[in-house]
């Protein structure tokens, strides 16, 4: 019995101190001081705005919409997704907040989830490259 303690007790702070730390990395309304820091490191080319569209069409539009207007038919029940069209960003408004969102995903709820699993550095630049030609417009 004990040496199930020694190795369970171990493994549940890991657990709880694993969870902490991703919930924390969600990024929450106001922004991001060190994600505001961060430069984008793709340049918003055809290429990438194009790359970034396919990358949206496929895994944001669902509950962000096709047009990125917050109205996507799968958003889940009693979830309000960010309109990524207008001028006003709740969890920060600079290349890297948006980036820092796509990557780590929205809290304090997670209800957006992460991407960084999913998608490399270059795949989320392009999306922001992207959501940042649909501002212009």
């Amino acid at each position: 019995m004990r040496r199930i303690s020694t190795v369970l007790v171990p493994a549940l702070v890991l657990v709880c101190v694993t969870v902490l730390t991703v919930h924390a990395a969600a990024q929450n309304l106001g922004g991001n001081p060190e994600a505001q820091k961060m430069k984008n490191p793709v340049a918003a080319s055809p290429a990438s705005i194009k790359a970034g569209q396919q990358l949206f069409q496929k895994n944001c539009r669902f509950c962000h919409g096709a047009d990125a207007k917050g109205d996507g038919p799968m958003a889940p029940e009693g979830t309000h997704p960010a309109n990524l069209t207008d001028d006003k960003w709740d969890r920060g408004s600079s290349d890297g907040e948006i980036y820092a969102v796509i990557r780590d995903g929205a809290g304090p709820k997670f209800d957006m989830k992460g991407y960084k699993s999913k998608m490399t550095e270059q795949e989320i630049w392009n999306i922001v490259n992207y959501l940042r030609s649909l501002q212009a417009k």
